[in-house]
């Protein structure tokens, strides 16, 4: 059995697979998010997703834009807008090395994973700058190349 990536991570809501083809990511860091009651209990649910989200430094603050968590079916009435801007709770100096990463041209705040970590939501934020179209094919062809000599090494070849 593979030893898990995040060991304290207790359970991984969604991903933004498609986030690490199309940038490079620099840096990562770790913020939480400020949620209404019916938003965690579709979280734990593992409903919710990030393809089309992004993160800003709006006045001092984190922001997530585009964060899409479906109602809570036994909600009823008391359902927040699915796809509400979130504020992301981060340490000051924190919040400070994002705004000094994203004010370089080119660079852009992504959200990659949501999980839970000690019965709280986190989401994984990476610095990144995006990818022209030949990055992405040398990537391919990297992937590629690893997974033929992966299958050599096993001996399906």
């Amino acid at each position: 059995m593979a030893k898990a990536q995040h060991p304290e991570r207790e359970k991984l809501v969604c991903q933004n697979r498609k986030a690490r083809h199309e940038y490079f990511i620099d840096d990562t860091i770790e913020a939480g998010v400020e949620l209404k009651g019916t938003e965690v209990k579709s979280l734990r649910q593992g409903q919710g997703s990030v393809q089309e989200s992004y993160a800003q430094i709006k006045g001092g603050e984190a922001w997530i834009f585009q964060f899409h968590i479906p109602p809570y079916e036994q909600a009823n009435r008391f359902n927040q807008d699915p796809v509400r801007t979130r504020r992301l709770l981060m340490h000051r100096r924190e919040i400070d090395k994002l705004g000094a990463a994203t004010d370089h041209q080119g660079y852009t705040l992504v959200p990659l994973e949501v999980y839970f970590r000690k019965g709280r939501v986190k989401i994984l934020i990476g610095i990144a700058h995006g990818k022209k179209s030949f990055d992405k094919r040398a990537s391919i062809k990297e992937r590629d190349i690893t997974r033929e000599m992966d299958r050599m090494r096993r001996g399906r070849g």
